[in-house]
């Protein structure tokens, strides 16, 4: 059985995705889409996704879309280690309310920033400035536990750890924020795949957006 995964290097979602399948044990078929040559605008791609966005997952003929969405999905259908996505009720409530913590609260703010960049409108400075806004929030959730839902490690954490690994791109400096600085350099060592997935995603990015902001 083989599970494709459409996807972009550079892309924090689709590198959490991918991280996630990498702690959970899935293997995916990698398949790039060229954005730049609008590859995700193609009459193929968009019968997977109409809104034609990556990550999509193709798991035997079944599309999802949405990073957290596949990244539950592959936990709950292929996962061994119920403390990645817990079967409790509530403490799966947990990991949800922090991926969707990711996704409204912490994403945002950097995406709002960086889509008009790539899009061609120019640096906003106002949007910039705007995009560690939100970081004391995750600072307080990790006051009290070593990880984003609790003392161990979770899909949650590499929703997050992704999202904030693109602060570090643009400059953020994550030293102001201790809890933060020491959850993100503890995923940074544990996690499968870390450097192959996550770290050389961000180098393209930076290039990227040091490219962006060039012109």
């Amino acid at each position: 059985m083989t599970i494709d995964l459409y996807h972009i290097s550079l892309s924090s979602p689709c590198r959490a995705v991918r991280l996630a399948a990498k702690l959970i044990g899935v293997d995916l078929n990698l398949k790039v889409i060229n954005i730049f040559e609008w590859e995700h605008l193609t009459p193929e791609f968009l019968k997977m996704n109409p809104q034609h966005t990556i990550p999509v997952l193709d798991d035997n003929g079944f599309y999802l879309t949405e990073s957290r969405a596949i990244m539950t999905y592959l936990a709950s259908k292929y996962g061994t280690n119920y403390s990645l996505y817990p079967k409790d009720v509530q403490k799966k409530a947990i990991v949800d309310q922090r991926l969707f913590f990711d996704m409204e609260i912490i994403f945002q703010p950097f995406k709002d920033y960086f889509l008009p960049l790539v899009l061609k409108k120019g640096h906003d400075e106002v949007k910039f400035q705007e995009i560690p806004r939100n970081l004391p929030f995750l600072e307080k959730i990790l006051e009290n536990s070593e990880f984003v839902a609790g003392d161990s490690i979770t899909i949650a954490d590499v929703a997050l750890v992704t999202t904030v690994s693109n602060y570090e791109v643009v400059g953020v400096d994550l030293s102001k924020f201790p809890n933060i600085h020491r959850w993100y350099t503890t995923c940074q060592k544990i996690l499968p795949g870390y450097d192959e997935i996550n770290l050389k995603g961000t180098v393209e990015l930076k290039e990227l957006w040091e490219d962006l902001k060039s012109k």
